[in-house]
Protein backbone atom coordinates (compact mmCIF):
# COMPACT_ATOMS: atom_id res chain seq x y z
CA UNK A 1 0.00 0.00 0.00
CA UNK A 2 2.86 2.34 0.87
CA UNK A 3 4.45 1.76 -2.51
CA UNK A 4 1.16 2.56 -4.25
CA UNK A 5 0.76 5.83 -2.36
CA UNK A 6 4.40 6.72 -3.04
CA UNK A 7 3.95 6.04 -6.74
CA UNK A 8 0.80 8.19 -6.76
CA UNK A 9 2.64 11.11 -5.13
CA UNK A 10 5.51 10.71 -7.57
CA UNK A 11 3.01 10.85 -10.41
CA UNK A 12 1.38 13.99 -9.00
CA UNK A 13 4.78 15.59 -8.55
CA UNK A 14 5.72 14.82 -12.13
CA UNK A 15 2.47 16.29 -13.44
CA UNK A 16 2.96 19.47 -11.39
CA UNK A 17 6.53 19.82 -12.63
CA UNK A 18 5.37 19.42 -16.23
CA UNK A 19 2.63 22.00 -15.71
CA UNK A 20 5.10 24.46 -14.21
CA UNK A 21 7.51 23.94 -17.10
CA UNK A 22 4.69 24.42 -19.61
CA UNK A 23 3.59 27.65 -17.92
CA UNK A 24 7.15 28.98 -17.86
CA UNK A 25 7.76 28.19 -21.52
CA UNK A 26 4.50 29.90 -22.51
CA UNK A 27 6.10 33.29 -21.70
CA UNK A 28 9.62 32.46 -22.72
CA UNK A 29 9.96 35.20 -25.36
CA UNK A 30 11.17 38.42 -23.79
CA UNK A 31 10.30 41.46 -25.91
CA UNK A 32 12.26 44.67 -25.46
CA UNK A 33 10.45 47.80 -26.69
CA UNK A 34 12.69 50.70 -27.71
CA UNK A 35 10.27 53.49 -28.49
CA UNK A 36 9.31 57.10 -28.00
CA UNK A 37 6.18 58.69 -26.49
CA UNK A 38 3.90 56.51 -28.63
CA UNK A 39 5.15 53.49 -26.69
CA UNK A 40 5.77 55.29 -23.38
CA UNK A 41 2.02 55.90 -22.83
CA UNK A 42 2.37 59.67 -23.10
CA UNK A 43 -0.54 61.44 -21.42
CA UNK A 44 -1.86 58.17 -20.00
CA UNK A 45 -1.28 55.94 -17.00
CA UNK A 46 1.42 53.33 -17.78
CA UNK A 47 -1.08 50.47 -17.56
CA UNK A 48 -3.21 52.12 -20.26
CA UNK A 49 -0.46 52.07 -22.88
CA UNK A 50 -0.29 49.53 -25.67
CA UNK A 51 2.83 47.84 -24.25
CA UNK A 52 1.17 47.07 -20.92
CA UNK A 53 -2.01 45.95 -22.67
CA UNK A 54 -0.12 43.63 -25.02
CA UNK A 55 1.79 42.17 -22.09
CA UNK A 56 -1.42 41.50 -20.17
CA UNK A 57 -3.20 40.01 -23.18
CA UNK A 58 -0.48 37.67 -24.43
CA UNK A 59 0.72 34.42 -22.89
CA UNK A 60 3.61 34.16 -25.36
CA UNK A 61 5.48 37.40 -24.79
CA UNK A 62 6.98 39.10 -21.75
CA UNK A 63 7.28 42.80 -22.58
CA UNK A 64 9.99 45.05 -21.15
CA UNK A 65 9.30 48.69 -21.97
CA UNK A 66 12.40 50.89 -22.38
CA UNK A 67 10.56 53.65 -24.26
CA UNK A 68 11.23 57.31 -23.47
CA UNK A 69 9.04 60.25 -24.44
CA UNK A 70 10.86 62.54 -26.86
CA UNK A 71 13.37 59.84 -27.80
CA UNK A 72 15.20 60.02 -31.13
CA UNK A 73 16.98 57.31 -33.09
CA UNK A 74 20.28 58.75 -31.83
CA UNK A 75 19.04 58.37 -28.26
CA UNK A 76 17.96 54.83 -28.92
CA UNK A 77 21.31 54.05 -30.46
CA UNK A 78 23.10 55.34 -27.35
CA UNK A 79 20.96 53.19 -25.04
CA UNK A 80 20.54 49.95 -26.98
CA UNK A 81 23.59 48.08 -25.66
CA UNK A 82 22.71 48.71 -22.03
CA UNK A 83 19.08 47.68 -22.56
CA UNK A 84 20.10 44.52 -24.40
CA UNK A 85 22.44 43.58 -21.55
CA UNK A 86 19.76 44.35 -18.95
CA UNK A 87 16.85 42.47 -20.53
CA UNK A 88 18.51 39.79 -22.72
CA UNK A 89 15.53 39.87 -25.13
CA UNK A 90 14.43 37.31 -27.68
CA UNK A 91 12.78 40.06 -29.75
CA UNK A 92 13.45 43.80 -30.01
CA UNK A 93 10.72 46.19 -31.17
CA UNK A 94 12.14 49.45 -32.51
CA UNK A 95 9.53 52.22 -32.67
CA UNK A 96 11.62 55.33 -33.25
CA UNK A 97 12.03 58.08 -35.81
CA UNK A 98 9.01 60.33 -35.40
CA UNK A 99 10.98 62.91 -33.43
CA UNK A 100 13.77 62.77 -35.99
CA UNK A 101 11.28 63.42 -38.76
CA UNK A 102 9.58 66.30 -36.97
CA UNK A 103 13.00 67.93 -36.70
CA UNK A 104 13.81 67.28 -40.35
CA UNK A 105 16.79 65.02 -39.64
CA UNK A 106 18.44 63.76 -42.84
CA UNK A 107 17.03 60.32 -43.54
CA UNK A 108 20.45 58.76 -44.06
CA UNK A 109 21.32 59.65 -40.47
CA UNK A 110 18.08 58.20 -39.17
CA UNK A 111 18.63 55.06 -41.25
CA UNK A 112 22.17 54.68 -39.92
CA UNK A 113 20.93 54.89 -36.34
CA UNK A 114 18.15 52.36 -36.93
CA UNK A 115 20.55 50.08 -38.77
CA UNK A 116 22.98 50.22 -35.84
CA UNK A 117 20.21 49.26 -33.39
CA UNK A 118 19.10 46.40 -35.61
CA UNK A 119 22.66 45.14 -35.93
CA UNK A 120 23.31 45.28 -32.19
CA UNK A 121 20.03 43.49 -31.49
CA UNK A 122 20.90 40.76 -33.97
CA UNK A 123 24.38 40.41 -32.47
CA UNK A 124 22.70 39.84 -29.10
CA UNK A 125 20.65 37.01 -30.61
CA UNK A 126 17.34 38.85 -30.86
CA UNK A 127 14.91 39.05 -33.74
CA UNK A 128 13.76 42.55 -34.69
CA UNK A 129 10.39 44.11 -35.44
CA UNK A 130 10.74 47.57 -36.99
CA UNK A 131 7.74 49.83 -36.50
CA UNK A 132 7.19 52.40 -39.24
CA UNK A 133 5.81 55.86 -38.58
CA UNK A 134 4.30 58.63 -40.65
CA UNK A 135 4.66 62.40 -40.74
CA UNK A 136 1.89 64.93 -41.43
CA UNK A 137 1.36 65.51 -45.18
CA UNK A 138 2.47 69.14 -44.91
CA UNK A 139 6.05 67.82 -44.72
CA UNK A 140 5.74 67.19 -48.46
CA UNK A 141 8.17 64.87 -50.28
CA UNK A 142 10.19 64.43 -47.07
CA UNK A 143 7.15 62.79 -45.45
CA UNK A 144 6.82 60.29 -48.31
CA UNK A 145 10.51 59.39 -48.23
CA UNK A 146 10.40 59.21 -44.44
CA UNK A 147 7.73 56.51 -44.43
CA UNK A 148 9.34 54.69 -47.35
CA UNK A 149 12.65 54.53 -45.48
CA UNK A 150 11.24 52.03 -42.97
CA UNK A 151 10.28 49.67 -45.78
CA UNK A 152 13.72 49.94 -47.37
CA UNK A 153 15.53 49.36 -44.07
CA UNK A 154 13.37 46.34 -43.28
CA UNK A 155 13.92 44.85 -46.71
CA UNK A 156 17.66 45.46 -46.67
CA UNK A 157 18.22 44.11 -43.16
CA UNK A 158 15.52 41.44 -43.11
CA UNK A 159 13.49 42.56 -40.11
CA UNK A 160 9.82 42.19 -39.38
CA UNK A 161 7.88 45.34 -40.25
CA UNK A 162 4.80 47.26 -39.22
CA UNK A 163 4.62 49.72 -42.15
CA UNK A 164 2.58 52.40 -40.37
CA UNK A 165 2.00 52.03 -36.64
CA UNK A 166 -1.03 54.31 -36.39
CA UNK A 167 -2.80 52.96 -39.48
CA UNK A 168 -5.47 51.11 -37.42
CA UNK A 169 -6.66 54.49 -36.12
CA UNK A 170 -7.27 55.97 -39.55
CA UNK A 171 -7.90 59.70 -39.53
CA UNK A 172 -10.56 59.72 -36.81
CA UNK A 173 -9.91 62.69 -34.55
CA UNK A 174 -11.49 60.87 -31.62
CA UNK A 175 -8.60 58.40 -31.44
CA UNK A 176 -6.12 61.15 -30.55
CA UNK A 177 -5.44 63.34 -27.56
CA UNK A 178 -5.77 67.11 -27.71
CA UNK A 179 -2.35 67.47 -29.36
CA UNK A 180 -3.62 65.41 -32.32
CA UNK A 181 -0.40 63.38 -32.18
CA UNK A 182 -0.70 60.88 -29.33
CA UNK A 183 -3.40 58.18 -29.27
CA UNK A 184 -5.99 58.09 -26.51
CA UNK A 185 -6.48 55.28 -24.03
CA UNK A 186 -9.32 53.98 -26.20
CA UNK A 187 -6.93 53.61 -29.14
CA UNK A 188 -4.27 51.64 -27.28
CA UNK A 189 -5.92 48.18 -27.57
CA UNK A 190 -5.92 48.54 -31.38
CA UNK A 191 -2.19 49.25 -31.34
CA UNK A 192 -1.54 46.35 -28.96
CA UNK A 193 -3.40 43.96 -31.25
CA UNK A 194 -1.48 45.21 -34.27
CA UNK A 195 1.87 44.59 -32.59
CA UNK A 196 0.87 41.14 -31.32
CA UNK A 197 -0.14 40.12 -34.85
CA UNK A 198 3.19 41.34 -36.18
CA UNK A 199 5.10 39.45 -33.49
CA UNK A 200 3.22 36.25 -34.26
CA UNK A 201 4.16 36.66 -37.94
CA UNK A 202 7.90 36.86 -37.24
CA UNK A 203 9.83 33.84 -38.52
CA UNK A 204 11.27 31.57 -35.82
CA UNK A 205 14.89 32.07 -34.71
CA UNK A 206 17.15 31.19 -37.59
CA UNK A 207 14.22 31.16 -40.04
CA UNK A 208 13.90 33.16 -43.22
CA UNK A 209 11.31 35.80 -43.98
Amino acid sequence: MVSVVRAWWLGVGFMLAMLAASTASAREQVVLVMGDSLSAAYGLRPEQGWVALADAKSSRYDFRNASVSGETTAGGRSRIDAELARTRPDIVIIELGANDGLRGLPLDQMGANLGWMIGRSRAAGARVLLVGLQLPPNFGPYAREFQRSYVLISQRLGTGLVPHFLAPLGTGRGWFQADNLHPTAQAQPLLADEILRALDALPPPGGRR
